[in-house]
């Protein structure tokens, strides 16, 4: 499910993968030390997904500050295509996320592998897949797919409780949405004839 966190200029809003006893955000970079907010993703239907999804609307629009989603494994396709499908006024909340080692395309949930399929676009918002060196292969497809940059690990991280790590991510996160940010601004220049 979700939790909402205070951390810097975002709100940070949790999104895990019930299959993962840890997040993955958790063992790289020791965040959060202890959050018992923080829920699993248990969607199993398609009923359970629009429950989901409406506690997901309700958590964005909640938040004073622009929402960095923070997902991991399931989580990160979940957030794709709640991003997608989800009402303009709503995704413009998000400044962007952090993906942490999504499953691959094909993987889904027992029973309904396309339980979280959404249409072929770009997500609405910058984001970053950070994924262990050795699985970065295997989701190229979908990282091109959500027009995500992909940083993919170079070692094995298992950080306990190391808050530096953390601020190091969400500066990685900034740093990217900056380049892409002038990126299309010099491409919106190039459109209208400033350059």
């Amino acid at each position: 499910m979700f939790a909402i966190a205070d951390s810097g200029p975002f709100a940070v809003l949790t999104i895990a993968d019930s299959a993962r006893p840890v997040p993955t955000w958790k063992t790289m970079f020791g965040w959060p030390a202890d959050d018992p907010r923080a829920l699993a993703l248990s969607v199993r239907s398609r009923a359970e997904r629009k429950i989901w999804a409406a506690r997901l609307d309700q958590a964005v629009c909640a938040t004073q500050r622009p929402v960095l989603l923070v997902a991991d494994g399931l989580g990160c396709a979940a957030s794709a295509w709640w991003g997608r499908l989800s009402p303009a006024d709503y995704v413009s909340r998000v400044a962007g996320a952090l993906l942490f080692a999504p499953r691959s395309e094909d993987t889904g949930v027992e029973g309904d592998p396309g339980l979280f399929a959404s249409p072929g676009t770009l997500l609405p918002f910058p984001s970053v897949v950070i994924q262990p060196q050795h699985d970065a292969a295997a989701i190229r497809t979908t990282v091109e797919g959500w027009g995500s940059q992909l940083v993919a690990g170079r070692r094995e991280r298992s950080v306990v409780a190391e808050r530096g790590a953390w601020q190091q991510a969400q500066r990685l996160f900034l740093r990217v949405t900056k380049q892409v940010v002038a990126h299309e601004v010099a491409r919106a220049e190039a459109l209208i004839g400033r350059r």
